[in-house]
């Protein structure tokens, strides 16, 4: 592979691809460009973000066609072929012969790495264990002393997915609070906020050279800044005592109460009234995934809130209404909410 060609003709589909190694644009190279020429020859477009509902059951489609084809026992061994080493090298033969990398990415215009890690999270049994126990949180931070970042190694141990292994160490890493927000930490959070939106904006205009100096009141920020694709992670190394979801969560709330001027408007006959309208306006919408609600137009449901609020109830409310909503999908838990549990507040009401 010509690396500097391949560089090229990748960044039409990828523009971050020049920030990637030389391994990376290989691979790219042997498994998705040709398919990434195939897709803009149909007129579509190389997907980032969420997979929708779709995208999941072709790669399941895709899985079950590949299963069957090979006579592999179940997905596990296909994608966690490590944890079958008596039927490793069978499998790994069979994976060659039937052509495994582009057998898994038919039908799905995103890069192949993501198509696996996804078929991963989905066929994982170990990725549906729920909440870690005492014992369990002790046993990773002592496996994290041992093993430091590697996290195949410690999800193995664990008998939990690299991926829930990886996110619940980032939680428990440190000395984290977990009741109320003192008013230094919410200090803390205000600050670090308005620091990246600052570098952000100075990045934006070039010209903003004494941005930095300027007092908050002299600064004109678009709302959606404020709450769209900030690096929690960086804002949570600043904040120190509380992990990143909790600052997003605590900031979406201080947003809230900005833009409600303090007023309770998810309580009471307001609140039933937002559950009703909200579960009403998700089933006329008629879409298959999350991924294609378009949230923002829901936030004048309950008032003039952040859509990080508005996804945050909804969040809350299919989890405490909808029985084994983990196993539905999205189209799925509305029907219920429409059928179940709408009469019911309809009737609170």
């Amino acid at each position: 592979v010509d690396l500097d060609v391949a560089r090229q003709e990748l960044e039409e589909f990828i523009p971050h691809v020049r920030n990637m190694t030389d391994s990376s644009i290989r691979k790219m190279a042997g498994r998705d460009l040709v398919r990434f020429k195939q897709f803009k020859k149909q007129g579509i477009a190389v997907k980032f973000g969420r997979f929708s509902q779709k995208e999941n059951n072709q790669i399941r489609k895709n899985i079950e066609e590949f299963l069957l084809v090979t006579g592999i026992d179940n997905a596990e061994k296909l994608l966690f072929t490590s944890r079958y080493p008596e039927d490793k090298e069978t499998i790994n033969r069979l994976k060659a012969e039937r052509h495994f990398c582009e057998k898994l990415a038919e039908g799905i215009p995103r890069p192949w790495r993501l198509i696996y890690y996804r078929a991963r999270k989905i066929f994982d049994p170990n990725n549906y264990k729920g909440r870690y126990s005492k014992e369990e949180k002790e046993k990773l931070k002592k496996y994290h002393t041992l093993h430091g970042n590697d996290w195949k190694k410690i999800s193995e141990l664990m008998s939990r997915s690299n991926l829930s292994v990886a996110m619940k160490y980032s939680e428990i890493k440190s000395d984290v609070n977990y009741g109320p927000w003192s008013k230094e930490e919410t200090q803390k959070l205000m600050h670090a906020v308005e620091e990246v939106i600052r570098r952000r904006m100075e990045k934006e205009d070039a010209n903003s050279v004494s941005l930095s100096e300027k007092s908050r009141s002299e600064i004109s920020i678009d709302r959606e800044t404020l709450y769209q694709k900030l690096p929690w992670t960086e804002i949570e190394a600043k904040v120190e005592t509380r992990y990143w979801r909790q600052c997003k969560q605590k900031w979406t709330a201080v947003l809230t109460n900005k833009m409600t001027k303090g007023q309770q408007l998810y309580r009471g006959t307001k609140g039933l009234q937002a559950k009703i309208n909200l579960i009403k306006r998700l089933y006329e919408m008629k879409v298959e995934d999350a991924n294609e609600v378009k949230w923002e137009e829901l936030c004048n449901i309950i008032g003039d809130v952040p859509r990080a609020y508005v996804q945050a109830k909804f969040y809350k409310l299919k989890v405490t209404s909808v029985p084994l909503w983990q196993r539905k999908t999205f189209s799925e838990i509305i029907d219920y909410l429409f059928e179940e549990k709408l009469p019911e507040l309809e009737e609170q009401l």
